[in-house]
Protein backbone atom coordinates (compact mmCIF):
# COMPACT_ATOMS: atom_id res chain seq x y z
CA UNK A 1 0.00 0.00 0.00
CA UNK A 2 2.67 2.41 0.61
CA UNK A 3 3.54 2.28 -3.22
CA UNK A 4 0.32 2.75 -3.89
CA UNK A 5 0.22 5.40 -1.90
CA UNK A 6 3.40 7.19 -3.78
CA UNK A 7 1.33 6.51 -6.99
CA UNK A 8 -0.85 7.97 -5.92
CA UNK A 9 0.89 11.70 -4.74
CA UNK A 10 2.57 11.23 -8.02
CA UNK A 11 -1.21 11.04 -9.72
CA UNK A 12 -2.19 14.23 -8.41
CA UNK A 13 0.46 15.77 -9.50
CA UNK A 14 0.10 14.56 -13.15
CA UNK A 15 -3.62 14.97 -13.30
CA UNK A 16 -2.85 18.88 -12.43
CA UNK A 17 -1.96 19.01 -16.26
CA UNK A 18 -4.86 17.59 -17.84
CA UNK A 19 -8.46 19.73 -18.82
CA UNK A 20 -11.40 17.62 -18.90
CA UNK A 21 -14.93 17.33 -18.84
CA UNK A 22 -17.28 17.02 -16.00
CA UNK A 23 -20.75 15.83 -16.24
CA UNK A 24 -23.09 15.44 -12.69
CA UNK A 25 -26.19 14.61 -12.26
CA UNK A 26 -28.70 14.94 -9.11
CA UNK A 27 -32.05 13.11 -8.16
CA UNK A 28 -33.67 14.48 -5.36
CA UNK A 29 -36.86 12.15 -4.33
CA UNK A 30 -39.28 12.59 -1.12
CA UNK A 31 -39.71 9.81 1.53
CA UNK A 32 -42.66 8.54 -0.94
CA UNK A 33 -39.85 8.15 -3.72
CA UNK A 34 -41.45 11.15 -5.85
CA UNK A 35 -38.88 13.15 -7.55
CA UNK A 36 -38.89 16.19 -6.66
CA UNK A 37 -36.17 17.47 -8.72
CA UNK A 38 -33.53 16.50 -10.63
CA UNK A 39 -30.46 18.39 -12.58
CA UNK A 40 -27.92 17.52 -15.06
CA UNK A 41 -24.71 19.37 -15.52
CA UNK A 42 -21.79 19.62 -17.86
CA UNK A 43 -18.52 21.65 -16.59
CA UNK A 44 -15.24 22.54 -17.85
CA UNK A 45 -12.47 21.34 -15.69
CA UNK A 46 -9.03 23.63 -15.71
CA UNK A 47 -6.33 22.99 -13.60
CA UNK A 48 -4.23 25.70 -12.26
CA UNK A 49 -1.04 26.48 -10.59
CA UNK A 50 -2.29 26.71 -7.51
CA UNK A 51 -5.96 25.49 -7.65
CA UNK A 52 -8.66 24.50 -10.42
CA UNK A 53 -11.32 26.44 -12.15
CA UNK A 54 -14.76 24.53 -13.11
CA UNK A 55 -16.91 26.50 -15.37
CA UNK A 56 -20.65 25.33 -15.84
CA UNK A 57 -20.83 24.52 -19.63
CA UNK A 58 -24.36 23.65 -19.63
CA UNK A 59 -27.13 22.77 -17.02
CA UNK A 60 -30.85 21.43 -17.42
CA UNK A 61 -33.36 20.02 -14.87
CA UNK A 62 -36.54 19.85 -13.95
CA UNK A 63 -38.46 20.48 -10.71
CA UNK A 64 -41.74 19.66 -9.02
CA UNK A 65 -44.19 22.66 -7.89
CA UNK A 66 -47.73 23.21 -7.42
CA UNK A 67 -49.11 19.77 -9.13
CA UNK A 68 -46.38 19.32 -12.15
CA UNK A 69 -42.78 19.40 -12.86
CA UNK A 70 -41.13 22.76 -14.62
CA UNK A 71 -38.69 22.16 -17.18
CA UNK A 72 -35.50 24.63 -17.18
CA UNK A 73 -32.23 25.33 -18.99
CA UNK A 74 -29.32 27.41 -18.65
CA UNK A 75 -28.97 29.92 -15.66
CA UNK A 76 -30.31 31.54 -13.81
CA UNK A 77 -31.36 28.03 -12.25
CA UNK A 78 -35.20 28.66 -10.79
CA UNK A 79 -36.02 27.86 -7.53
CA UNK A 80 -32.35 27.78 -6.06
CA UNK A 81 -33.07 29.02 -3.18
CA UNK A 82 -35.69 26.23 -2.33
CA UNK A 83 -34.70 23.36 -0.06
CA UNK A 84 -34.09 21.08 -3.05
CA UNK A 85 -32.39 23.53 -5.37
CA UNK A 86 -30.13 24.47 -2.81
CA UNK A 87 -29.15 20.61 -2.11
CA UNK A 88 -28.48 19.88 -5.89
CA UNK A 89 -26.39 23.26 -5.94
CA UNK A 90 -24.41 22.13 -3.29
CA UNK A 91 -23.23 19.26 -5.10
CA UNK A 92 -22.85 20.38 -8.22
CA UNK A 93 -20.33 22.82 -6.90
CA UNK A 94 -18.57 21.07 -3.98
CA UNK A 95 -19.00 17.41 -5.01
CA UNK A 96 -15.13 17.87 -6.18
CA UNK A 97 -12.80 20.57 -4.83
CA UNK A 98 -11.78 23.90 -6.83
CA UNK A 99 -8.96 24.08 -4.00
CA UNK A 100 -6.83 21.20 -4.95
CA UNK A 101 -4.49 21.30 -8.58
CA UNK A 102 -6.31 18.27 -9.66
CA UNK A 103 -10.15 19.03 -9.23
CA UNK A 104 -10.41 15.87 -7.05
CA UNK A 105 -11.56 15.83 -3.66
CA UNK A 106 -8.81 14.44 -0.98
CA UNK A 107 -11.56 12.96 1.44
CA UNK A 108 -13.48 10.94 -1.13
CA UNK A 109 -10.19 9.04 -2.45
CA UNK A 110 -8.32 7.60 0.85
CA UNK A 111 -5.36 5.91 -0.82
CA UNK A 112 -2.73 8.69 -1.15
CA UNK A 113 0.05 8.81 1.83
CA UNK A 114 -1.54 11.14 4.03
CA UNK A 115 -4.92 9.51 4.19
CA UNK A 116 -3.73 6.30 4.36
CA UNK A 117 -1.95 7.38 7.98
CA UNK A 118 -5.04 6.39 10.00
CA UNK A 119 -6.46 3.26 7.60
CA UNK A 120 -5.17 -0.33 8.25
CA UNK A 121 -5.17 -2.67 5.15
CA UNK A 122 -6.16 -6.05 4.74
CA UNK A 123 -5.24 -8.35 1.68
CA UNK A 124 -8.66 -10.52 0.79
CA UNK A 125 -8.00 -11.83 -2.57
CA UNK A 126 -6.49 -11.59 -5.74
CA UNK A 127 -9.06 -11.58 -8.46
CA UNK A 128 -9.59 -10.25 -12.20
CA UNK A 129 -10.65 -6.87 -13.01
CA UNK A 130 -11.31 -5.68 -16.39
CA UNK A 131 -9.28 -8.22 -17.68
CA UNK A 132 -6.16 -7.89 -15.42
CA UNK A 133 -4.98 -9.08 -12.29
CA UNK A 134 -5.91 -7.01 -9.43
CA UNK A 135 -5.75 -7.15 -5.42
CA UNK A 136 -9.09 -6.53 -3.21
CA UNK A 137 -7.77 -4.63 -0.25
CA UNK A 138 -10.03 -3.75 2.62
CA UNK A 139 -9.33 -1.08 4.74
CA UNK A 140 -10.66 0.86 8.19
CA UNK A 141 -10.03 3.75 10.66
CA UNK A 142 -7.09 2.49 13.05
CA UNK A 143 -9.34 3.88 15.88
CA UNK A 144 -12.23 1.83 15.85
CA UNK A 145 -14.06 5.65 17.44
CA UNK A 146 -13.36 7.24 14.58
CA UNK A 147 -16.63 7.92 12.02
CA UNK A 148 -14.25 7.67 9.01
CA UNK A 149 -14.25 6.13 5.57
CA UNK A 150 -13.83 2.00 5.47
CA UNK A 151 -14.62 0.07 2.49
CA UNK A 152 -12.64 -1.88 -0.43
CA UNK A 153 -10.55 -1.30 -3.26
CA UNK A 154 -9.39 -3.12 -6.06
CA UNK A 155 -5.63 -2.67 -7.14
CA UNK A 156 -4.50 -3.27 -10.36
CA UNK A 157 -1.45 -5.72 -9.54
CA UNK A 158 0.96 -4.93 -12.14
CA UNK A 159 0.64 -1.03 -12.07
CA UNK A 160 -0.31 -0.70 -8.44
CA UNK A 161 -3.12 1.39 -9.26
CA UNK A 162 -6.62 1.54 -7.87
CA UNK A 163 -9.12 0.26 -10.40
CA UNK A 164 -12.00 1.05 -8.29
CA UNK A 165 -12.36 2.04 -4.66
CA UNK A 166 -15.73 1.35 -2.80
CA UNK A 167 -16.02 3.36 0.51
CA UNK A 168 -18.75 4.02 3.26
CA UNK A 169 -18.36 5.56 7.18
CA UNK A 170 -16.93 3.34 9.58
CA UNK A 171 -19.88 3.65 12.09
CA UNK A 172 -23.16 5.62 11.88
CA UNK A 173 -23.26 9.25 13.54
CA UNK A 174 -23.61 9.27 17.03
CA UNK A 175 -27.18 9.60 18.67
CA UNK A 176 -26.44 12.88 20.35
CA UNK A 177 -25.11 14.11 17.23
CA UNK A 178 -28.58 13.09 15.46
CA UNK A 179 -30.66 13.89 18.53
CA UNK A 180 -28.85 17.69 18.80
CA UNK A 181 -29.02 18.47 15.21
CA UNK A 182 -32.41 16.64 13.91
CA UNK A 183 -29.90 15.49 11.24
CA UNK A 184 -29.08 11.74 9.87
CA UNK A 185 -26.93 10.55 6.54
CA UNK A 186 -27.84 6.60 6.61
CA UNK A 187 -26.00 4.80 4.15
CA UNK A 188 -23.08 7.33 3.13
CA UNK A 189 -20.50 6.24 1.01
CA UNK A 190 -19.48 6.52 -2.67
CA UNK A 191 -18.44 4.10 -5.27
CA UNK A 192 -15.54 5.24 -7.65
CA UNK A 193 -13.77 4.13 -10.40
CA UNK A 194 -10.58 4.60 -12.36
CA UNK A 195 -9.76 4.30 -15.87
CA UNK A 196 -6.09 4.56 -17.71
CA UNK A 197 -6.24 8.07 -19.50
CA UNK A 198 -2.32 8.44 -20.62
CA UNK A 199 0.90 6.11 -19.97
CA UNK A 200 0.96 5.65 -16.50
CA UNK A 201 -1.76 8.78 -15.45
CA UNK A 202 -4.78 7.10 -13.55
CA UNK A 203 -8.15 9.59 -13.46
CA UNK A 204 -11.59 9.10 -11.44
CA UNK A 205 -13.33 8.63 -14.21
CA UNK A 206 -17.05 7.84 -12.43
CA UNK A 207 -18.42 8.28 -9.28
CA UNK A 208 -21.46 7.89 -7.61
CA UNK A 209 -23.34 7.94 -4.54
CA UNK A 210 -26.86 7.28 -3.26
CA UNK A 211 -28.36 8.06 0.60
CA UNK A 212 -30.88 9.21 2.65
CA UNK A 213 -30.85 12.52 4.63
CA UNK A 214 -33.61 13.10 8.14
CA UNK A 215 -33.47 16.80 8.69
CA UNK A 216 -34.46 19.13 11.09
CA UNK A 217 -37.21 16.35 12.33
CA UNK A 218 -39.50 16.33 9.52
CA UNK A 219 -37.61 16.96 6.33
CA UNK A 220 -36.28 13.54 4.54
CA UNK A 221 -35.03 12.36 0.96
CA UNK A 222 -33.29 10.77 -1.29
CA UNK A 223 -30.49 11.60 -2.96
CA UNK A 224 -28.32 10.07 -5.94
CA UNK A 225 -25.28 11.16 -7.33
CA UNK A 226 -23.25 10.67 -10.41
CA UNK A 227 -20.36 11.80 -11.73
CA UNK A 228 -18.40 11.36 -15.29
CA UNK A 229 -15.38 13.44 -16.22
CA UNK A 230 -14.71 12.77 -19.56
CA UNK A 231 -13.11 14.22 -22.91
CA UNK A 232 -9.31 14.71 -21.00
CA UNK A 233 -6.54 16.74 -22.62
CA UNK A 234 -3.18 17.21 -21.56
CA UNK A 235 -2.12 21.09 -21.54
CA UNK A 236 0.88 22.05 -23.21
CA UNK A 237 4.21 21.65 -21.68
CA UNK A 238 6.13 23.93 -20.42
CA UNK A 239 7.70 26.03 -22.31
CA UNK A 240 10.83 29.45 -22.03
CA UNK A 241 10.20 32.45 -23.16
CA UNK A 242 13.22 34.87 -23.63
CA UNK A 243 12.57 38.69 -23.70
CA UNK A 244 15.20 41.23 -25.83
CA UNK A 245 17.76 38.19 -26.41
CA UNK A 246 18.03 35.14 -28.23
CA UNK A 247 17.57 31.35 -27.24
CA UNK A 248 20.83 31.09 -26.16
CA UNK A 249 20.59 27.61 -27.11
CA UNK A 250 20.11 28.38 -30.62
CA UNK A 251 24.05 29.36 -31.17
Amino acid sequence: MKKVAANQDREQKERSKYLYGEHIRVMIRRSGGKLAREESSDLLVTPGAKDTTRKVQSITGRYWKKGHYTDFSGEPIPEAESLDGQLASSFRQHLTNDNSKDGMGKDLFPLTSEEQKGLRFELVNEELASGRAAYRIRFSPIDKNDIAWAGEALIDKEELQPVSVYTRLSRPLPLFVRTALGTDVPGLGFNVQYRRVDKDIWFPFSFGTEFHIRAVFFIKRDVSVSLENKDFKRLAVDSDVYYGQADPTSE
